[in-house]
């Protein structure tokens, strides 16, 4: 194994944990370390299937995946219930953090791992994988440019899945001990920072849930909407739930142009990612159609987006490692500005639509 390389463990075995494996396979400057379960027998099934090398450490618990002195960062793709406790404690023991969303339960939980991230000095970032797929950077040029897009005025975006009735009846996201959020921690989360994302991270004045939500019997939301609104006008509405088609669009109108995509959450081909543009569109002369046409552009990349989240990820810890910086704040904040919009949304739920800051 490369010193250039960081060694990552996982705590768990989640079907997601399969994702990010290959990922940590995939990235040039991480390798697959040490697999924890609290089955011993799981955790080496785990590494058998998923391309663990047989050098892998095998753990049959969180806590011994942790004492590793070897292992130099940790992903935690458990339930959002036990993030607050094995983020922090993975920060204790100075393991650099790569954490699945939705990051908390609510803001007050991050906020306990950020202090526990920041005080160890290790590196945190959430595992919203689009945000590292090449295309996203080119999507931000064209909504940066005043000619092409100008100012940003609404937006609306979907994520959305028909999830079978085995998943509706069992899945952690629908337990209200294990993923409280559902479908809005799962599903909106994307949503809410797609909208962020596209407002240079400025942070709404109000959210308003839309009435209809949907819980399943045990409370948990399966199905739920809602506004935004900023002081200056600019507006952005959001769908998200486990009951229709699977939809991953975004569409960002501005003054002069407008951004359309289908697949945002996980593009269509992994290697290769598409979106269209339009800028200063009309009719033709009978309104028959479109003047100018839209443009559609596509970005190659080398890697899978997820494997480009790890690539970052392990190139911020060995900056940290080497002693050369501190853990950047990027990306924790833009965790911390998700979740806060993210519980605003929850709370208007509960209270049946009623419009709530955010602060």
């Amino acid at each position: 194994m490369a010193d250039t390389q960081i060694r990552f463990g996982i705590l768990g075995c989640a079907e997601i944990a399969r994702k990010v494996s290959r990922a940590i396979s995939l990235a040039p400057n991480a390798a697959l370390y040490a697999i924890g379960s609290r089955s011993l027998e799981k955790a080496t099934k785990f590494a058998a299937s998923n391309g663990f090398p047989e050098s892998a450490k095998i753990y049959g618990s969180y806590d011994a995946v942790l004492d590793d002195p070897n292992v130099d960062a940790v992903y935690v793709p458990l339930p959002t219930s036990l993030h607050i406790k094995w983020a922090v404690l993975a920060a204790e023991k100075k393991k650099h953090i790569l954490l699945e969303k939705p990051v908390a339960l609510n803001v007050g939980e991050f906020d306990k791992i950020l202090e526990a991230c920041e005080s160890n000095g290790v590196q945190l970032m959430d595992s919203t994988m689009w945000m590292h797929n090449p295309r996203t950077a080119k999507m931000r040029e064209f909504l940066s440019d005043p000619d092409k897009f100008g100012e940003l005025r609404s937006m609306h975006v979907v994520f959305t899945f028909a999830a079978d009735p085995d998943f509706l009846e069992n899945d952690i996201r629908v337990k209200p001990d294990l993923d409280a959020l559902g479908a809005l921690g799962d599903a909106g989360w994307y949503c809410i920072r797609a909208i962020l994302w596209a407002n240079n991270f400025h942070l709404p004045k109000t959210v308003t849930a839309f009435p209809g939500s949907i819980f399943n019997k045990a409370g948990v939301i399966i199905s739920c909407g809602a506004a935004l609104q900023w002081e200056d006008g600019k507006t952005a509405t959001f769908h998200c739930s486990f009951l229709a088609n699977l939809t991953m669009s975004v569409t960002a109108s501005g003054t002069k142009g407008s951004l359309h995509l289908d697949d945002f959450v996980i593009p269509f081909q992994e290697k290769e990612g598409s979106y269209s543009t339009s800028t200063e569109a009309g009719f033709t002369e009978l309104v028959t159609g479109w003047v100018p046409l839209p443009s559609q552009h596509t970005v190659m990349t080398d890697h899978p987006q997820e494997a480009c989240m790890v690539t970052e990820f392990s190139r911020l810890v060995k900056s940290v490692k080497s002693g050369g910086s501190v853990a950047e704040k990027k990306w924790p904040t833009l965790s911390r500005l998700t979740q806060l919009v993210l519980d605003a949304v929850k709370i208007s739920v509960e209270k049946g639509g009623e419009s709530v800051s955010v602060s």
